[in-house]
């Protein structure tokens, strides 16, 4: 392992000493609470709700820094954990010490609040959480810093941890321990990759997303520290299409089979229960990081030639934030020599933290629905006006069950149309724009999901270019010329508000399903 000393670093309730304590026993180091360092003093004025001034953490710092001294200068390495939120006090321990590795564990203020609410018998209480977000300087590309989510298990922080340990080859951490020695280090025990690969952050004001490996797909999303993505952690395997990316096709079609340009052609059935292929081709394919920045990523792959599916696309995914929200744009380019049929779609679902999605309020600007037969193949079209699917004005979802495909999106001056999800307040919610290159949503509220636990947890609002079974019906399919491009672009946006406006929408009276569907 390259450094000397692993300096492990996060607001109080981000899970620091856990995963400290579990990251030392990995290496087989000594581990050290920098709270350990804290005069008498210190500790009665935090257990006191009282936050310490900079004066108060000086001679804290200077105990740290002479104990680092002492473990180095021993060839002692070990891991220490400690706030240290501001730079300053960061850059007291790292600066003439290149053998520290910094490792910053990053949270949203609502789940590190949740974390400290359920603390008994910690000196640091949760009223100082406001005080340790407003020193919070997040460590900056020149500290180089291993940063890691908390929303996972400390096990699987651990290892994302070691993994951004081990990869650090860097002359300015040079190997210690036996290595330093010139004796034979004792091997660690490998560990698993990520189940979804490298996971891409990204950052903006109060924001954060994330973007993994795995099918370009986006995991994670938070604006001011409320998570709007009903997503998956790092570790986790991808169930329900959760934020995955739709190609060349989105959502359903009926028995594989299709008639595309004079040739019979059959994709395999990845829903095999209902007898359908589902959903595209590059769900689980690897895709690579093309470009990054702080608040942007750029991922593709190549869509090869296969059976079912005899066409070459050159595929992109870019996801920006900005002051408004993430915008996301996927873009499909025909690189082969024939033209090729193609629908895109893209799957996350929303939450606004009600638990279940009944008193979450919807709103879906749209004048049509989709019916659906017991393959969840479209039957025909109907107007919503009226009926149980029309959510043109917000109201509970309430024990209704949604996979419904909705047309006729009614678009604001801009070209958008947008679908929102507020909290059953009216205080604040999640907005997502369909533009260019959409023309269909799919709503979603997770009642099939194969795990129950998951089941309306969330609401999947997917931008569709195409409905289910359009390689069959050609409805709204778009044949991709040799070297032309697609380009379908949505995005998400939060708000919040206040006042009187905010108050809750009652359910009104409405048909059945069957009801609706006899209108």
């Amino acid at each position: 392992m390259p450094a000397d000393l692993v300096l492990v670093i996060g607001a109080s309730g981000s899970g620091k000493s856990t995963v400290a304590r579990l990251l030392a026993a990995r290496l087989g180091r000594p581990y050290r609470d920098a709270d350990e360092f804290h005069p008498p003093a210190n500790r009665a004025k935090m257990a006191a709700g009282e936050p310490l001034t900079d004066a108060d953490r000086r001679p804290w710092l200077n105990a740290i820094a002479a104990w680092m001294d002492q473990e180095i200068a021993a060839r002692r390495p070990a891991v220490v954990t400690g706030s240290l939120l501001k730079r300053a006090y960061r850059d007291q321990l790292l600066r003439g010490r290149p053998g520290v590795r910094l490792v910053y564990l990053h949270g949203s203020r609502e789940l590190i609040r949740s974390r400290l609410a359920a603390r008994q018998g910690h000196f640091f209480p949760a009223a100082l959480l406001d005080s340790q977000f407003a020193d919070l300087q997040e460590p900056e590309p020149d500290e180089h810093p291993c940063v890691v989510e908390i929303d996972q298990p400390p096990q699987a922080v651990v290892s994302a941890i070691v993994s951004l340990l081990r990869a650090d080859t860097s002359p300015d951490h040079p190997p210690t321990g036996a290595a330093a020695t010139g004796t034979a280090p004792t091997e660690e025990p490998p560990m698993p990759p990520r189940a979804t690969g490298e996971q891409w952050q990204l950052r903006h004001g109060g924001q954060s997303a994330v973007v993994v490996q795995l099918g370009g797909a986006l995991r994670h999303y938070e604006s001011d520290g409320r998570q709007l993505l009903d997503g998956f952690t790092a570790d986790a395997r991808i169930t329900g299409g959760r934020g995955q990316l739709l190609v060349p096709w989105p959502n359903r079609l009926g028995g594989g089979r299709y008639h595309f340009n004079g040739q019979d052609l059959q994709l395999p059935l990845t829903e095999p229960e209902k007898l359908n292929a589902i959903h595209g081709l590059l769900r689980w394919t690897p895709w690579q990081l093309l470009a990054r920045g702080d608040d942007g990523v750029r991922v593709g792959t190549t869509l090869f030639p296969q059976p079912g599916y005899p066409f070459q696309l050159e595929v992109f995914a870019e996801y920006r934030l900005g002051p408004q929200g993430l915008d996301v744009a996927v873009t499909a380019t025909n690189v082969g020599d024939t033209a090729a049929p193609f629908g895109v779609g893209q799957h996350p679902y929303l939450t606004v933290g009600t638990g279940l999605v009944d008193p979450a309020l919807l709103t879906v600007p749209a004048r049509y629905r989709l019916r659906t037969d017991e393959q969840g193949l479209p039957t025909g079209q109907e107007p919503v006006e009226g009926g149980a699917y029309d959510f043109r004005t917000a109201r509970p979802i309430g024990d209704q069950q949604l996979d419904t495909a909705f047309a006729g999106l009614e678009r604001d001056g801009s070209g958008r149309a947008v679908v929102r999800l507020a909290h059953p307040s009216g205080l604040h919610g999640i907005d997502l724009w369909l533009g260019e290159g959409t023309r269909y949503v799919q709503v979603y509220t997770g009642d099939t999901l194969p795990e129950p636990e998951r089941r309306r947890r969330g609401v999947a609002v997917e931008a569709m270019s195409c409905p289910a079974e359009a390689f069959r019906s050609g409805r709204d399919l778009i044949t991709l010329e040799p070297g032309r491009s697609h380009v379908l672009r949505w995005g998400l946006g939060a708000w919040e508000t206040s006042g009187e406006a905010g108050a809750a929408v009652a359910a009104p009276d409405r048909p059945t399903d069957n009801e609706a569907d006899r209108q």
